[in-house]
């Protein structure tokens, strides 16, 4: 595997994880995720037409009117930020938690410039007290069912061969990440990048996403053709390498409590997005991008503690146990 490239997995061989092509995949992933923190994954078993219509969907529902969009904004609940948010609600930021020091970013040249909608699995929400918030059915008939049929296809990869494939390549009983993924912690986000004259983002007036790295258990992002999304080099800090859209695949990387949860055997990776100026069109203007991550976090009970094979005699644990909600809780509320 090279350290300055992306690798691909393929999930097509990898049935119910008990054949030797599955161990084989298991040891690729694994691998991957020790060494580069990202993979682009392919045969997911969710269905192209069902990404490209997910990406039809989110480009109807971030043009309709602003004051649209606004009827399905709705205060935090319960450390969620759920529904519609305009461009500069959320500005990422990475492990900073001083007020001060927030506000000042969020007051900076560098704004995120972005809108989103982000939905919670129904299964779980309705357990934790939560619930989403639509457009008006009539602007966007059709749309809530489908996120949620969406939604659902990725928690079925999640469960069946992306968690599992994972225990398998640490070498834990296979359903050992399923246990602690059973209530549906999960979050699927619509994002929108507006487009805008090159100027205003090679001043910096603008940015797209900051360096920063993800806090749950992993992220599978689907992203459209238009680029910009880049990763660190796990060789050369400070170096990043475009993640080149691949149709077809998806990209999963580690999230922060992973990467504290194996005792920092997985790498969790920096990465950014940023404006791809090279694609700007005769008139100078950079194209928008829409992108799909899908947020994976263990169970809101689970204590995150050093898995096992991950600590000894010759490993110390580098981290004390920590509440899983209360530390995404805590990552979250930074970024708005």
């Amino acid at each position: 595997m090279s350290m300055e490239s992306i690798p691909v997995i393929d999930f097509a061989q990898f049935g119910d994880g008990t054949s030797p092509e599955s161990q084989a995949i298991s040891k690729q992933f694994y691998e991957a995720c020790r060494d580069v923190g990202f993979a682009y994954l392919t045969n997911t078993g969710i269905p192209q037409e069902s990404v490209d219509n997910m990406f039809n969907w989110s480009a109807r529902l971030f043009g309709l009117p602003l004051e649209v969009k606004n009827q399905a904004t709705q205060p935090p609940q319960g450390g969620m930020q759920l529904g519609y948010h305009g461009v500069g609600v959320e500005q990422v930021s990475q492990m900073i938690f001083d007020a001060e020091e927030l506000a000042s970013i969020r007051k900076g040249k560098l704004l995120d410039f972005k809108e989103s909608f982000e939905i919670v699995d129904e299964t779980s929400s309705a357990r934790r007290g939560l619930k989403n918030i639509w457009p008006p059915e009539e602007i966007l008939p059709g749309f809530r069912e489908f996120e949620l049929d969406y939604c659902q296809a990725c928690r079925v990869f999640q469960m069946e061969r992306l968690l599992p494939a994972l225990s398998i390549g640490m070498g834990l009983d296979k359903d050992f990440f399923n246990r602690h993924h059973r209530n549906a912690e999960n979050k699927l986000r619509l994002l929108h990048y507006p487009e805008g004259p090159v100027e205003i983002f090679e001043s910096g007036e603008k940015g797209r996403i900051a360096a920063h790295t993800d806090f749950g258990t992993g992220t599978l992002l689907f992203q459209d053709d238009v680029g910009g999304l880049e990763i660190e080099s796990p060789t050369e800090p400070g170096k990043f390498i475009p993640a080149i859209p691949i149709r077809g695949a998806a990209i999963f990387n580690i999230g922060d409590l992973l990467m504290r949860w194996s005792n920092d055997s997985l790498k969790s990776t920096a990465h950014r997005v940023r404006a791809p100026l090279m694609k700007a069109d005769g008139d100078g203007i950079v194209p928008e991008r829409f992108s799909i991550p899908y947020f994976m976090n263990p169970d809101a009970s689970t204590m995150i503690d050093a898995l096992p094979g991950c600590w000894g005699l010759d490993i110390p644990k580098k981290y004390a146990p920590i509440d899983s909600q209360d530390y995404i809780k805590k990552r979250r509320a930074a970024f708005y």
